[in-house]
């Protein structure tokens, strides 16, 4: 080993030198770490961070996490743009029907679109807390100057079914027996 310490080093640089040559040895997989799907789940936040995702909650289910993750270096560059918006959107799981005030009929006030949001991605029906973070991401990714009217799309899904009942029927034979004839 090729020693970049002076002539003149003390015996304990001279350890702490040899000491640091073995830390070299260690393998260290960082690779994953940066990774949405080999990130361990307790690191996810720290990767959201340097990724600069700007809203993180630690309620949202692990597979929205990586998406949202997976997701985040697209949005940022496409920032300010209707793509931002359904590139977000579908991190969260969901499905968007937008449509923008020169698509509308009659046309909208200049700027505006509508929005009509189906998030499938967070449950059966997720909760005020949740539809708060989602659009106060689609009211940062939006273009800054467009305003925009929200609308939850629920979906319902159901199976129809024959059930059979039965029921006893008890059966009666009345007898009639014929009246005298008046006199």
């Amino acid at each position: 080993m090729i020693s970049l310490l002076p002539r003149n080093a003390t015996p304990l640089e001279r350890a702490l030198e040899a000491a640091m040559a073995r830390l070299s040895d260690v393998p260290t997989p960082i690779e994953p770490l940066w990774n949405a799907d080999g990130c361990p789940a307790a690191l996810l936040p720290y990767l959201a961070y340097a990724l600069s995702i700007d809203a993180w909650s630690p309620d949202w289910p692990e597979a929205v996490k990586r998406a949202r993750i997976r997701r985040a270096i697209p949005i940022q560059r496409r920032k300010g743009t209707i793509q931002a918006i359904r590139d977000l959107v579908a991190s969260y799981g969901g499905a968007v029907a937008l449509r923008e005030w020169w698509q509308q009929t009659p046309p909208g006030a200049p700027h505006t679109f509508a929005l009509v949001l189906s998030l499938a991605g967070l449950g059966a029906a997720p909760s005020a807390g949740e539809l708060d973070q989602v659009i106060d991401d689609i009211a940062r990714a939006k273009p800054l100057r467009a305003h925009f009217t929200f609308t939850l799309s629920a979906a319902a899904t159901g199976a129809l079914g024959l059930i059979g009942v039965a029921r006893p029927v008890i059966h009666a034979r009345l007898a009639l027996a014929a009246a005298p004839a008046p006199a």
